[in-house]
């Protein structure tokens, strides 16, 4: 049987390699070390659910969302949700609180991310931090398997932006707290998944921080279309189309809704799109 692709590059090649052109050659580092049995620990499998892109703004995107959050109750095997930012249209204090109340009601924990559109004007995101403190950069672990969330955003803009060094710095002071060769996430708002709209223009100099820990997948948000740029390494970097009542999905589909994700006992993480039926 032919190697694959990620055991014929050597290490110092690797090392000059950007995180756009591993990808695209279906290598991650720290992702091979752990296939090659590298640090193996011991992970287990579980369910999780993934949300992008409310952008609450009215009385009746709170009926909504109410409906969303009791669909999302249902999965009585998913042990949290990811909300993936533009979780308000405005940044209004009045959102922040509806959605915090709404998804508050289920009985699993919920992990937020800010979003462009959770600014109330091109910088002021205070609002969004007093109804969800702590929920810009931060990681947390389960069974075995490390989360990282990661602020993207610039402000209120919407394209052509550029990752804060906020979360640079943090990254460099946290990641002492990974473990390399247990399997990794990341969430975000903005897209890092290589050749898809709106992704920042420096989403490569960010995951090159994470080049030597086992990255198994990244979800986003802010492109509300369903995309996924997958390397033969099997990483996927995905986008979803938006769970929002009065936006639309940039690719023209009307479906509105979320993902199903498996994270396995070997490492890999699987999802499908999970519609939620108009009312």
């Amino acid at each position: 049987m032919p190697r694959t692709a990620s055991f014929r590059i050597s290490r110092r090649r690797m090392a000059r390699m950007t995180a756009g052109t591993l990808l695209a050659a279906g290598v991650w580092p720290g992702a091979v070390a752990a296939r090659a049995g590298l640090g193996r620990r011991e992970v287990s499998s579980f369910e999780f659910l993934v949300v992008n892109d409310l952008h609450h703004m009215s009385p009746e995107c709170t009926i909504w969302l109410r409906r969303v959050a009791a669909q999302l109750g249902r999965h009585d095997s998913a042990r949290f949700v990811l909300l993936l930012g533009d979780l308000s249209d405005t940044g209004a204090m009045t959102s922040f609180q509806a959605v915090r109340e709404i998804f508050g009601t289920l009985s699993v924990p919920v992990r937020f991310q800010i979003g462009n559109h959770d600014y109330a004007s091109p910088t002021d995101r205070s609002a969004y931090l007093k109804v969800f403190p702590n929920q810009l950069n931060y990681w947390f672990r389960y069974k075995g398997w490390q989360f990282v969330g990661l602020d993207t955003t610039e402000g209120q803009k919407y394209e052509k932006t550029l990752i804060q060094p906020d979360t640079f710095s943090w990254v460099h002071r946290n990641l002492r707290h990974l473990r390399h060769e247990r399997p990794l996430v990341l969430f975000t708002h903005f897209p890092l998944g290589e050749g898809v709209q709106y992704r920042p223009e420096n989403a490569d100099a960010l995951l090159d921080l994470f080049r030597d820990y086992n990255l198994r997948a990244v979800f986003s948000g802010h492109f509300h279309s369903l995309t996924e740029r997958s390397n033969r390494g099997g990483i996927p970097f995905t986008t979803n189309r938006c769970c929002s009542l009065k936006r639309g999905n940039h690719d023209g589909t009307k479906e509105k809704g979320y993902f199903l994700c498996r994270a396995g006992a070997d490492g890999g993480v699987s999802h499908e799109f999970v519609e939620v039926k108009p009312g």
